[in-house]
């Protein structure tokens, strides 16, 4: 990792999404930086491990293929979910086509998932606030450590939570709340021991 990933955590107090995307147009921060802004602090992002890699990518080919051209698949790339934050969800299911987001990133979201397992703590508590204050319908931590999904529905925006929490396990099958003809089997997102 390049110094100026440094220097942007070192900037006084907390910063706004467009002055840290700003820090990227300058080329301050770089795509060797594994970096994303949690409410005003930028954060490195650990690197991730075989599992986490390959939840991933079964993640993109599942979605790719449940919804075609009705929404947009995108992992692994900059969200704007509000005012001090611009998480890199590892996928994202976002309204529209692929020209709606060829000038602008996005700010909202059907879905954002993130596979976890060193970060499921910052997961379950920092992205979970940033996605339900972004008002994310639907939010999923695929819990490598526990082999099961964590489904997070029904944000309360001024209070920056999800109402509702429960626990899908191999075996189990999600519907999705913004689109419920789609329905994700949790063994076929969960990459093998």
């Amino acid at each position: 990792m390049t110094q100026p990933a440094l220097d942007a955590v070192l900037l006084p107090g907390r910063i706004t999404a467009r002055r840290y995307l700003s820090l990227v147009d300058e080329g301050v921060l770089g795509p060797d930086d594994r970096v994303e802004l949690l409410e005003g602090v930028v954060v490195s992002m650990a690197p991730s491990g075989p599992r986490h890699d390959a939840a991933v990518m079964r993640l993109t080919k599942i979605f790719v293929r449940a919804l075609g051209d009705r929404a947009v698949v995108r992992p692994q790339l900059t969200f704007v979910a509000g005012r001090k934050s611009v998480p890199e969800p590892d996928l994202a299911i976002l309204p529209g086509t692929l020209d709606d987001y060829d000038r602008v990133h996005p700010t909202q979201a059907l879905l954002a998932v993130e596979a976890s397992d060193s970060s499921l703590p910052q997961d379950r508590i920092t992205k979970a606030v940033i996605y339900a204050a972004a008002g994310i319908p639907e939010y999923w931590i695929v819990n490598l450590r526990d082999d099961v999904v964590e489904v997070y529905r029904e944000p309360d925006r001024h209070r920056r939570l999800y109402r509702d929490r429960s626990r899908a396990v191999p075996g189990d099958v999600i519907t999705l709340v913004s689109l419920p003809d789609v329905r994700i089997a949790v063994r076929d997102v969960l990459p093998r021991r």
